[in-house]
């Protein structure tokens, strides 16, 4: 079957990936007091994430228009779709109503959106499900209910080196911000089953707060050997490659992959966040 995936930026993939799973991203718009950024191939994140630590106001994040994923909807392929969790962001709205008026105005074919109920990791995870069950050639309904299944089941965590980001663009209270840079406070957030944003635990220091993430794994996560781990990092490889090598150490996963962050998920991780998923 002749598929093709369209994703909007969150989801983090390396270049090589994005032409192995047929990935097309529809991008989101950043914008940073009245610059904006288109986050595509061409973003310059590690220029993107300096602007912004030096920006006054909060980041702003537009979703792909209707018409931008109506673009991404044409050609012969049958297309699945993954966005963000629909509780973070307009973008699955608009990909359903691109479907919608897709249909009903080009073309009657086959485009199933999935709300990923995550991001970044996450969602790289939801799309090479996607491409593996199209290459054990199941039908397209069949891959719909195995990847619904997989989401529902899938884990989501972060470990964020600050919090400013998420109180600036007003998905925490800039109090709690406050205090936890005052104390050196590392929380660990994840990703709820309706794909809200909670708080796991809080650990003081880094140090700590690397070593809980990691034994969160085990702690939430079942049927390891089965599973991928996505480790999503932005701009801090090292980071991430430290990661994999702990949890090789502790955990036998099927694979691990890493994968760095576009604009986006740049955008409320910032400097030094680690996104994973399994």
């Amino acid at each position: 079957m002749n598929i093709k995936i369209v994703a909007d930026s969150s989801c983090d993939l390396t270049k090589d990936m994005k032409k192995e799973l047929n990935v097309d991203i529809a991008p989101l718009i950043l914008q940073l007091g009245e610059k904006k950024y288109i986050d595509d191939e061409n973003l310059d994140v590690k220029q993107y994430i300096k602007d912004m630590g030096e920006c006054p106001t909060a980041p702003k994040t537009a979703c792909p228009s209707p018409e931008e994923y109506m673009k991404k909807y044409e050609g012969k392929e049958s297309v699945f779709v993954v966005t963000l969790s629909s509780k973070l962001s307009g973008s699955y709205n608009s990909a359903v109503l691109a479907k919608n008026l897709f249909i009903e105005e080009v073309a009657d074919k086959f485009i199933h959106v999935f709300d990923s109920l995550s991001a970044s990791a996450g969602e790289t995870l939801v799309a090479l499900k996607i491409h593996e069950l199209s290459k054990m050639n199941f039908k397209e309904m069949e891959i719909v209910e195995k990847v619904s299944n997989y989401i529902k089941e899938m884990k989501t965590f972060f470990l964020l080196e600050s919090l400013e980001h998420l109180a600036k663009a007003g998905r925490l209270t800039p109090i709690i911000a406050k205090i936890a840079n005052m104390f050196s406070i590392k929380p660990i957030m994840g990703a709820t089953d309706e794909g809200t944003i909670r708080l796991v635990e809080k650990t003081r220091g880094y140090k700590k707060a690397f070593k809980r993430f990691i034994e969160i794994i085990g702690e939430e996560g079942s049927n390891l050997e089965e599973k991928i781990l996505a480790i999503a990092h932005c701009n801090c490889l090292d980071r991430a490659l430290r990661f994999k090598e702990e949890v090789l150490k502790k955990y036998k996963f099927k694979d691990i992959i890493i994968v760095e962050m576009a604009g986006l998920s740049s955008t409320y991780a910032d400097d030094g966040g680690l996104v994973i998923a399994f």
